[in-house]
C-alpha cells in the first residue's frame, strides 16, 4: 500500500496527500507541469529533489530515507513503467538478459535475442511492462506508458495492463494527460493542477474534461496549385521498405493528415517531403520554401540559445521574432532558454521559429503527441491560423488531432498509402480494413 501525506517539494508539489491500496486503481490527471511525474517518482524514491512530508510503501519511509533502504522497496513493492523505454531500457544488452523468457511471452514480446532499438514502440513499452513486473510488485506505477503510440497499439497496451493487473491482484496508479485513457483504466481520479490535487467538480477539472472531448472535424478549404508530388516513391532503409511506392499530390492551401501506426512510414514520407532524405526510387518535387515542426521541441531546440536567437536564425529580424513570440503567447520571454519553458511552451516556440520565416509549406511532424489536451488545443489553434498562410502537412497517430485538424487525410500501413481522401468520407465510409480497425480503436 502506497500512502503520501502532505508532501511538500518547493515550487513543484504543495500538500499532495493520496494513497494507493491493494488491488485498487488510482488515476492522475492533468497538464504539463502540474507535478504529476514529480510526485510518481517521490514515491519510487527516484526523485533527489529536498521534500518535505512522509511516503511510506509497504510501511517503509521514503522521505529522508538512505537509498540502499529505498532500494529495497523499488521493484518489489512498488514498480514504475515510464513513458519512453528506450531511455529506460539499457541499448547495449539483449532483452532476453534484462527480462525472464517467461514474461516475455507473457506480455506477447517473443524475441528475446533482440536489442531494444531493434522493436516498435510498442514492443518496447510491452518488454518496460515485463521489466517492472519481474519481481511481482504490489504496487504499478504507470506513468504515461501511451502517450507515443498509435490506437492499435494503445489499446493493446491498455489491455495487457488491465489483463496483468487484474490477474496479479495489484495496486494500480495510472498517470496521464488523456482523461478517456485514465478513465478507461482507473476506479478512482485524482486532478493535479500547479503542484495541488483540485476538487473534481472544479472549473478547470471542467476545462480538461471538455477539452478532451472530441472536437468539430475540419472544414474544406479552398485549394490551389500542386506544391508537393510524390511520384512511384520509395526510401529503404536498411533491409526495410519505409516508403513503397507512394504517389501523392498535396495542394496549395491543403490541410493534409498522414495518419497511421508505429512504423508504418509517416515521418520518413515527411523527411522526403523536407529534403532530409533521398528516395531510393521515384521523384519527390516541391514548389516553395518548407519549414518542420518536429515531435520533440526540446532535443530540437539548441538549449545553450535564447529562444529570441533561435527564432532569428530562421533568418529573420528582431521585430519578427518577438512579434511571432507574442502570436503565440510568449511575448517578451526571448531571452529566457529552452530549459526555462513547459513542453507546451516548447512547443509553441518552435512553431513560431517555424513559421517566423513565413515558409510556403509547413511540415509537423507529431507536434502535439505528448501534450495534454488544454495545451493541445492551444497549439492546435495556432497551426489552425496558419491556414492561408501555409500549405500544411500533418504527421499524427492521434485520429482525434487528424479529424478536428485536417479537411484531408491519408493512411498509411507498411510504407503504402492505403487510403486517401476527404477526412469526412474516411470517418463515415472507411474503405480500407486497416482504416476501420484504427477507427475502431479509438478510446
Amino acid at each position: 500500500m502506497i500512502v503520501v501525506k502532505h508532501l511538500h517539494i518547493e515550487g513543484i508539489l504543495h500538500d499532495i496527500s493520496l494513497t494507493v491500496g491493494a488491488g485498487e486503481r488510482v488515476g492522475i490527471i492533468g497538464e504539463s507541469g502540474s507535478g504529476k511525474s514529480v510526485t510518481a517518482l517521490s514515491i519510487m524514491g527516484l526523485s533527489d529533489l529536498p521534500a518535505e512530508g512522509s511516503i511510506t510503501v509497504d510501511g517503509t519511509e521514503m522521505v529522508g530515507t538512505p537509498d540502499r533502504v529505498r532500494r529495497r522497496v523499488r521493484g518489489t513493492k512498488v514498480a514504475m513503467v515510464f513513458q519512453e523505454p528506450m531511455t529506460a531500457l539499457d541499448p547495449l544488452k539483449k532483452i532476453g538478459k534484462l527480462v525472464p523468457r517467461d514474461l516475455l511471452r507473457d506480455v506477447g514480446v517473443d524475441r528475446p535475442d533482440a536489442y531494444p532499438h531493434e522493436l516498435s514502440g510498442g514492443q518496447r513499452q510491452r518488454v518496460l511492462i515485463a521489466l517492472a513486473l519481474s519481481q511481482n510488485p504490489d504496487v504499478l506505477i504507470c506513468d504515461e506508458p501511451t502517450t507515443a503510440l498509435d490506437a492499435i497499439v494503445q489499446a493493446e497496451i491498455l489491455d495487457l495492463l488491465d489483463r496483468l493487473v487484474r490477474e496479479r491482484g495489484m495496486g494500480l496508479l495510472f498517470i496521464s494527460h488523456d482523461l478517456s485513457v485514465v478513465r478507461r483504466m482507473t476506479e478512482r481520479v485524482l486532478v493535479f493542477k500547479d503542484g495541488r490535487i483540485v476538487d473534481a467538480d472544479s472549473d478547470y477539472a471542467r476545462a480538461l474534461a471538455a477539452a478532451a472531448e472530441p472536437g468539430a472535424p475540419a472544414l474544406p478549404v479552398p485549394l490551389g496549385e500542386p506544391v508537393v508530388t510524390l511520384d512511384a516513391v520509395k526510401l529503404k532503409r536498411g533491409a526495410t521498405m519505409a516508403v513503397d511506392d507512394v504517389t501523392l499530390t498535396v495542394r496549395e492551401g491543403e490541410r493534409l493528415a498522414i495518419v497511421g501506426g508505429s512504423g508504418s512510414g509517416k515521418t520518413s514520407l515527411l523527411h522526403l517531403i523536407a529534403g532530409l532524405r533521398q528516395p531510393t526510387a521515384g521523384t519527390v518535387n516541391v514548389r516553395g520554401d518548407v519549414q518542420m515542426v518536429f515531435q520533440d521541441p526540446y532535443s530540437s531546440l539548441d538549449p545553450r540559445m535564447d529562444v529570441g536567437s533561435s527564432i532569428r536564425e530562421a533568418g529573420v529580424d528582431q521585430a519578427r521574432a518577438d512579434a511571432m513570440l507574442e502570436r503565440v503567447g510568449l511575448a517578451g520571454t526571448g531571452s529566457r532558454k529552452p530549459a526555462q519553458f513547459s513542453g507546451g511552451q516548447r512547443q509553441r516556440i518552435s512553431i513560431a521559429r517555424a513559421t517566423a520565416p513565413r515558409p510556403d509549406i509547413l511540415l509537423a511532424d507529431e507536434p502535439v503527441s505528448a501534450l495534454d489536451a488544454t495545451i493541445q488545443d492551444q497549439v492546435l489553434d495556432l497551426l489552425r491560423e496558419s491556414v492561408g498562410e501555409h500549405t500544411l502537412v500533418f504527421v499524427t497517430h492521434d485520429l482525434k488531432v487528424a479529424r478536428e485538424l485536417c479537411p484531408t487525410v491519408a493512411v498509411m500501413q507498411a510504407g503504402r498509402i492505403v487510403e486517401h481522401g476527404t477526412t469526412a468520407d474516411i470517418w463515415e465510409n472507411p474503405q480500407h480494413p486497416y482504416t476501420r480497425e484504427l477507427l475502431a480503436a479509438v478510446i
